[in-house]
């Protein structure tokens, strides 16, 4: 059955939602049966280095979202599935990422990803500004 490292995992989803850290993004990866943070960046790019054709991975992403009158802060939660996983390491992403999602709670919006071509940061930054609401960018500056 897995397990969370609850308390770090916590610490590396705080981290990423303080606005004081230089930090955009946490990712959590198993260590056999536990999930535990993957590593801290500022850089998408870093993130997406990670995001192997055999690892199951679960991202926290902070992306800069907004217009000309107002720029803020999205959350985005990110399950990444490696084209090479198959079987009960599959089967198991659905309640794994439950768990996770006990500690990752505040997010815009919710990604499955399993190819490198879709996790694009602007494409999910377009998402994300989709669901956001207002938009003014039609108005002159």
């Amino acid at each position: 059955m897995t397990q969370v490292d609850k308390e770090a995992c916590m610490d590396a989803y705080n981290q990423v939602r303080d606005d004081s850290t230089e930090y955009s993004w946490a990712a959590f990866k198993y260590d056999d049966s536990t999930i535990v943070p993957a590593g801290l960046g500022a850089d998408f790019e870093e993130f997406k280095k990670l995001c192997t054709d055999d690892c199951r991975l679960y991202g926290f992403v902070r992306i800069m979202t907004g217009d000309a009158m107002s720029k803020r802060a999205k959350f985005t939660f990110i399950t990444w599935i490696g084209k090479g996983i198959v079987g009960m390491q599959l089967a198991k992403i659905t309640t794994d990422r439950a768990l996770v999602k006990e500690i990752v709670q505040n997010f815009a919006k919710e990604f499955s990803f399993n190819d490198q071509k879709e996790l694009d940061e602007d494409s999910i930054r377009l998402e994300l500004k989709k669901s956001g609401g207002s938009n003014y960018d039609a108005q002159a500056e």
